[in-house]
């Protein structure tokens, strides 16, 4: 089968389109014919040796497809199951063996790649929004990156939960899409200084949440944006989503609702980019430059 490895850390040149042996499922695992993989920014960590991992490796965490076999001891699928999963390595492949307790079966109507879309930044979102700080009517919170893969969920889940929401993006088209979401107000942080923006639209009182992906450049000012025991909830650090599907229960159960959301048209995923698994290293040239929004597919 073809899969994309990393050989040694660095640019998108280094993503490699190779043979690799097709994986038979150990006890308590099941092998998925990946139709579509998901890719997130933790991928170009892992790739560049920002994050070291042993090598070589298949790079990618999130995926959806087909079981096309189980090992001894599986209960929790069965061959020809529609399926998605995340927190996995090896999704960048044809085929991969994936712990079954880890594998969602897609209500019926969702597609495998809606599941690739939506399972790493959609249960992220729901981690957010229903748990980190669980939003109600009345709340203001504020989305950073709102147009991107997490922040345009996070914007829908928000509104969902009766929250006002302010958004930031770095251009007018991405503006448009946070505003599609669910934005009430969407802050140009390329033109306006956000703290400034987020005390006028507050009339001063301030946000109960910060939803902050970016981390260094915008903490400081992010804090001066909080109302008197508002929360600042940093998504690039622990606890991640890991932390926060522990259990298969608490999988199933925020995925449940998640899916379910997609199914019934509540959230609607934004999927406009998809790329040959072959062009992996254009896909990440794609995102690092930040000419995607939504979320970013390789098709295998």
């Amino acid at each position: 089968m073809k899969a994309i490895r990393v050989n040694a850390p660095g640019g998108p040149e280094v993503l490699r389109y190779e043979d690799t042996p097709e994986p038979t499922p150990k006890a308590g695992e099941a092998t998925v014919k990946v139709d579509a993989a998901g890719i997130n920014y933790i991928d170009v960590y892992q790739r560049s040796g920002h994050y070291k991992l042993a090598l070589p490796m298949t790079l990618g965490l999130e995926a959806g497809g087909t079981v096309t076999a189980i090992g001894p001891n599986v209960t929790e699928v069965k061959v020809g199951d529609k399926v998605a999963y995340s927190g996995v390595p090896g999704a960048y492949a044809q085929y991969a063996a994936v712990p079954a307790s880890r594998l969602v079966v897609l209500p019926t109507g969702l597609s495998t790649r809606q599941g690739a879309a939506a399972m790493l930044q959609g249960l992220t979102a729901h981690y957010l929004a229903c748990s980190t700080y669980p939003l109600k009517s009345g709340d203001t919170c504020l989305v950073h990156a709102a147009a991107g893969g997490v922040g345009l969920l996070l914007c829908q889940i928000a509104r969902m939960r009766g929250a006002r929401v302010i958004g930031t993006v770095s251009t007018e088209e991405k503006a448009k899409l946070a505003r599609e979401a669910g934005a009430s107000d969407v802050i140009l942080y390329t033109k306006q200084d956000f703290e400034a923006e987020v005390k006028r639209l507050t009339d001063g009182k301030g946000l109960q949440v910060v939803y902050d992906s970016v981390g260094q450049t915008t903490f400081d000012k992010g804090f001066n944006c909080l109302a008197p025991r508002g929360m600042m909830a940093l998504y690039v650090t622990r606890p991640s989503l890991n932390h926060h599907i522990i259990t298969r229960a608490e999988l199933l159960q925020r995925s449940d609702e998640l899916l379910g959301w997609i199914r019934d048209g509540k959230l609607k995923l934004r999927t406009e980019y998809e790329f040959p698994l072959k062009d992996a290293a254009d896909a990440h040239r794609a995102l690092e430059g930040r000419k995607t929004t939504g979320k970013v597919l390789l098709i295998p």
